[in-house]
């Protein structure tokens, strides 16, 4: 059996909207990357979102089961409890976060994912550190405009 890719996501804004960030610890073997992005007006949940999407747009192999760990029942539950895709199926209707539910669907396929919902500031290494790494980001000189929020005339509802 091939060896998982473990994805360990976190996402975090200062208020809510507020500046954000999202922090991403991959491991394969003994190899880790970690990646973060900061923006100056955001939510929550679209940084816990955020995070799933880069993170699969980093990976450069889809030969490999991928497991994913994050402390967002707002994504975990929407993707394991298959709400997504009757979003989709209703055209996202009255759904927040349009812009990232579409570009995660055009990445779902193309992996073997699996996805763990994990207690956030529980002490798991990996999300502590997440969630490190996006308030660094949140809280940095450096960030960018999240554009399907902060140019959105409905704020993500399109």
């Amino acid at each position: 059996m091939n060896q998982a890719i473990l994805i360990y996501t976190d996402g975090s804004a200062r208020g809510n909207p507020g500046p954000g960030g999202f922090g991403i610890v991959m491991k394969f073997g003994n190899n880790e990357k970690i990646f973060s992005r900061g923006f100056r007006l955001t939510t929550n949940n679209r940084m816990e979102l955020w995070a799933v999407i880069n993170a699969l747009a980093l990976l450069k192999t889809h030969k490999h089961p991928v497991h994913i760990f994050s402390d967002s029942k707002y994504v975990v539950e929407a993707i394991q409890k298959k709400w997504v895709w009757n979003w989709q199926k209703k055209g996202f209707k009255g759904k927040k976060n349009q812009d990232l539910w579409r570009k995660y669907l055009e990445l779902h396929p193309s992996f073997n994912l699996t996805f763990h919902w994990i207690k956030g500031h529980a002490g798991h290494p990996e999300n502590e550190r997440c969630d490190q790494l996006a308030v660094a980001a949140a809280t940095s000189g450096n960030l960018e405009i999240d554009e399907g929020y902060e140019t959105s005339s409905t704020n993500g509802l399109f």
